[in-house]
């Protein structure tokens, strides 16, 4: 499991959304790091925190065999962003595998969430 902050130009970094990417498998263990990440990146450059209009994307293409953990995990990141000024999570790239198991348990409708996009072919 990894998470990273999206890089760019400093002076665009205030309109373009914040984006905590979560890769591997999410282990319970490391939900509280994934959430300090999280906090971190809604605090601006120099601790100045972020208006209340920035977006947050949590890129969770990569991740490897999604399951209740994940569910877990984005269930409190999502927690995160509502308490830093009442900001919503958006899934990046969720697999249909999670997209079921978000439904399953009822936070289909917490987060916005932007589907993976389909291989050619398939």
């Amino acid at each position: 499991m990894s998470f990273g902050r999206r890089t760019g130009l400093s002076d665009v970094e205030a309109m373009s959304p914040i984006v905590l990417v979560v890769t591997g498998r999410v282990a319970r263990d490391s939900v509280p790091g994934l959430c300090a990440e999280l906090e971190s990146l809604l605090d601006g450059p120099e601790g100045a925190v972020r208006g209340p209009d920035a977006e947050v994307d949590c890129d969770v293409g990569g991740v490897v065999q999604p399951d209740l953990t994940l569910v877990e995990a984005i269930a409190r990141l999502g927690l995160v962003a509502r308490r830093a000024g009442g900001r919503r999570l958006r899934l990046r790239n969720a697999p249909p595998e999670l997209r079921d198991l978000l439904d399953l348990v009822g936070l289909a409708d917490v987060v916005d969430v932007r589907c993976a996009p389909e291989a050619d072919g398939a």
